[in-house]
């Protein structure tokens, strides 16, 4: 099954510091239809004035990966963590028993970024942080694994979960595959571009809700950038 949902139809607020768009429930937004899928609860769509951000606040329990698609996002957390996260690159912040954190950017022009929300299989281990550059060649014409609850991604950032974060850059008439399997679920967004998926046209920031199929084939309209998230 593949359920597009329109980037129009996704919930959310303009804050004027922030524009925030919701493809599930979140913060005054309810859609008792996307409240989740499998393990993936949040995904936003976040456009962060310059010289604003989010101030300290905590989290626990809770995988979030932040995918930058412009700008760049500066994470600063009670841990002593901190650290800049530039466009095409993802940080991961394992909240655990507690953490508390702040999300700036101190940059010239607007950020954006995915902020991507995923309920842990394992509980009750400390907090932490990281991040990584991933240089777009990696991923040009395939799929690369940015975040990983399995130990055979080694080079990935790792999440306490069972998913897997991946993204791919594909030319215009361009094509990549990835393998689901029927057991599992599937979220695909396009950062920027064009692509379809069977007859379904996914634009820039649309959603994909994916099930019940063993692999999708994606061919590229315009130059694309995605970014999918596979959970159980």
């Amino acid at each position: 099954m593949i359920e597009l949902r329109p980037f129009d139809s996704l919930g959310g607020d303009n804050h004027g510091w922030l524009d925030a768009k919701h493809h599930f429930s979140f913060a005054s937004y309810h859609d008792p239809r996307r409240t989740h899928w499998g393990n993936l609860r949040v995904w936003n769509d976040d456009t962060i004035q310059a010289g604003t951000g989010f101030p300290p606040h905590p989290h626990r329990d809770m995988e979030i990966i932040t995918y930058v698609r412009e700008g760049a996002i500066t994470h600063e957390d009670n841990l002593g963590n901190k650290g800049r996260t530039e466009a095409g690159d993802v940080q991961v912040m394992s909240a655990g028993t507690g953490i508390r954190h702040s999300e700036y950017n101190m940059e010239d022009g607007e950020t954006r970024i995915f902020q991507i929300w995923i309920i842990p299989t394992r509980q009750g281990e400390a907090p932490s942080w990281g991040a990584k550059p991933f240089p777009k060649g990696e991923r040009a014409g395939q799929f690369v694994t940015l975040a990983s609850g399995y130990e055979e991604d080694s080079d990935a950032l790792p999440i306490r979960t069972d998913a897997r974060v991946v993204a791919a850059t594909l030319k215009a008439g361009g094509v990549a595959e990835y393998p689901i399997g029927k057991a599992r679920k599937g979220y695909l967004v396009p950062a920027t571009g064009s692509i379809q998926i069977d007859s379904v046209t996914i634009n820039a920031r649309d959603g994909v809700a994916i099930s019940e199929v063993d692999s999708i084939r994606i061919v590229a309209i315009e130059d694309s950038e995605i970014v999918l998230v596979d959970v159980a």
